[in-house]
């Protein structure tokens, strides 16, 4: 059965601008969507529809197919519906075939799963379902504030939605309520071509842990997101085949961000020697190696000369010098891994495939990236990484291995 996943993500978004590109655990909310419907058994295409041209390329980086929208169905208020019609037809003539079942999955919810979209599908392939939808179990009490006044005396204008005031029974004794959570939603094609609406016929209800119950509206459910994102995100290292290059920023990663200034002004930092084993081999396989550091200090050129890994420091505008390094050098950016720890790294962090902070960085950089490390900067962060992409035992593909 031909299932389609469409994903809806136009350009325009007020409450946080370019929030369908804004990383969440070192991700774009689009690619994770993306990911997340290429990663379901159920789902067999998967497309984008966009009218911004940035969205476009990075879902098909990722992976989908892109329908771009005409400016008629993406304006403020411009439906979902409206969105997903559009690109079941714009698939049909791509692909010559009609889909049975489509999923509606919105990438402002950051956090659901495969599993989640298997649910909603399977509601509908399998279990008879017309229409399908990811909801969280609540028990909360709901209330409303009365625009007219309460007829209570005393009373503050609230009443309540689903309960009585006047009796309030245990958790227990109540009904299971669900709360819709917006993530995604599953559909007959045909059905909701009838209806032009996503709830039609028998609606299932498919539930999801609440923990990951998260829709990014306005920049603090985006900054709860970035919190969650290290809790919640399974453990997704990169390997040798995932990259192309290393870019190492030098103050907080390869030292512990400590510096000791003597009486005639000259500074020392303490470095790791096991950082210096690991960018070893890393040198040796065929991985492109860079520093790159906004100071501009003897201290970093020395240590990239005793690694022999080029520099780039004194650099105020570190994401436009990589960014150059990378064209000099032919490499895509998102098959770059960035090492990181304060602020000044984020701009890199935004440009590559592979942003990466140690154990010590600031909360906002461990928050903006894809992968943190079990180890401070300056103790071996470095080292620790190598071994992600290389191996524990830092054997590249071209190392022989050396019988004992």
């Amino acid at each position: 059965m031909t299932v389609l996943a469409v994903i809806p993500a136009r350009g325009g978004s007020k409450g946080v601008p370019a929030k369908n590109l804004a990383p969440v655990g070192g991700v774009p909310l689009v690619v994770r969507a993306v990911r997340a419907c290429l990663a379901a058994r159920r789902v067999t295409d998967v497309v984008v529809s966009t009218d911004d041209a940035a969205i476009a390329d990075a879902a098909r980086s990722a992976g989908a197919e892109v329908v771009l929208r005409p400016a008629a169905i993406a304006g403020d208020t411009a439906t979902s519906e409206a969105a997903v019609l559009h690109a079941m037809d714009a698939y049909g003539a791509m692909r010559g075939k009609t889909a049975e079942v489509v999923l509606l999955v919105q990438c402002t919810s950051p956090f659901i799963t495969a599993d989640d979209l298997d649910g909603v599908a399977g509601a509908v392939t399998e279990d008879g379902a017309d229409s399908a939808l990811t909801v969280a179990p609540t028990h909360g009490f709901i209330w409303r504030r009365d625009s007219a006044g309460s007829s209570d005396a005393g009373a503050s204008g609230g009443y309540g939605v689903n309960h009585d005031k006047s009796n309030r029974p245990r958790r227990q004794d109540r009904p299971q309520e669900y709360l819709e959570t917006g993530a995604a939603y599953a559909m007959r094609a045909e059905g909701f071509r009838e209806a032009r609406h996503r709830f039609f016929g028998h609606t299932a209800l498919v539930a999801t842990d609440p923990a990951r119950v998260l829709e990014i509206d306005d920049p603090h459910d985006l900054a709860r997101a970035r919190a969650l994102a290290p809790l919640l995100d399974p453990a997704v290292l990169p390997t040798y085949d995932d990259i192309d290059a290393v870019v190492l920023d030098f103050d907080g990663t390869q030292t512990d961000d400590k510096v000791f200034v003597d009486s005639d002004g000259r500074e020392m930092v303490a470095v790791h020697r096991g950082d210096g084993l690991g960018i070893a081999a890393l040198r040796r396989s065929e991985l492109k190696l860079l520093i790159l550091s906004t100071e501009q200090n003897p201290v970093v050129a020395a240590r990239a000369r005793k690694l022999r890994v080029p520099v780039l420091h004194g650099i105020d505008r570190k994401d436009l010098a990589l960014k150059q390094w990378c064209d000099e050098h032919g490499i895509a950016p998102e098959r770059v891994l960035y090492v990181g720890n304060d602020v000044n790294d984020l701009p890199c962090f935004g440009l590559v495939g592979w942003p990466v902070a140690v154990a010590s960085a600031h909360d906002a950089v461990r928050a903006a990236a894809r992968a943190v490390t079990t180890t401070p900067g300056g103790e071996g962060a470095i080292r620790e990484i190598a071994a992600w992409i290389l191996g524990p035992g830092l054997q590249t593909p071209h190392t022989p291995t050396l019988n004992k």
